[in-house]
């Protein structure tokens, strides 16, 4: 099954992008770089000018997949969100009891993700950290709305139900199912956020991790 990810497609809305970034070696190295470059100076900083230079090409090429760096950070967040559905669906379709299942779940979408080689123009750990710091900001928009409807968020929605048919599998009785999974996932990255930059307010540090607090206020929540 794990050589099963190595030849599916990281599936994003098509209206995201002007042109998909998979169809060209250019459009790879855009995305490649645009990691590394946001990670270096941030999402506020970061132009397809500086960009561009980086890459040695003309700004222009850049507006040629994507429409403004708003759309590239969609893309970015949403690249992710498939590619840790991937790593969910994997990891959890053999293990049959309930429980266990949502441990193994809570512990995909809560930990530090490792490097996978089977997309190598895309470093997943600098990603991560992408996600962690900005990824709230491709939907803390006046746009969300509108953007929602045309189908933008699909995948990110489509991980959280994933995750809360998982919950229901332990306690069909529970009525905050969603709630709850769209809790765990956010949740994660903002206490990998505390813990890289506010450690002062959070218990998720040294050998407690945010996989661990999830855990167990999962465990608590639906006994």
């Amino acid at each position: 099954m794990k050589n099963l990810l190595s030849v599916l497609k990281i599936s994003v809305s098509d209206k995201i992008f002007i042109k998909d970034p998979e169809t060209s070696q250019l459009g790879k190295r855009i995305v490649e770089n645009s990691i590394l470059l946001i990670n270096d100076i941030g999402f506020e900083c970061f132009t397809f000018k500086k960009l561009g230079d980086k890459i040695g090409s003309n700004e222009s090429s850049i507006y040629r997949y994507f429409e403004n760096k708003h759309k590239l950070l969609q893309y970015l967040s949403s690249w992710y969100w498939a590619w840790l559905e991937y790593q969910l669906v994997i990891e959890t379709f053999s293990i049959s009891n309930p429980k266990e299942k949502l441990d193994k779940a809570i512990n995909v979408v809560t930990r530090t993700v490792k490097k996978d080689n089977d997309f190598s123009h895309i470093n997943e750990i600098i990603l991560y950290k992408i996600i962690v710091n900005e990824s709230s900001k491709s939907f803390l928009t006046k746009e969300v709305d509108s953007e929602n409807k045309e189908g933008y968020f699909e995948v990110y929605k489509r991980i959280i139900t994933r995750l809360s048919i998982i919950i229901t599998e332990v306690n069909k009785d529970y009525s905050y199912a969603l709630s709850l999974a769209s809790t765990i996932l956010e949740g994660g990255l903002h206490q990998h956020y505390l813990k890289e930059h506010f450690p002062s307010i959070t218990d998720c540090k040294n050998e407690d991790t945010p996989t661990q607090f999830f855990t167990e206020l999962v465990k608590k929540a639906l006994n």
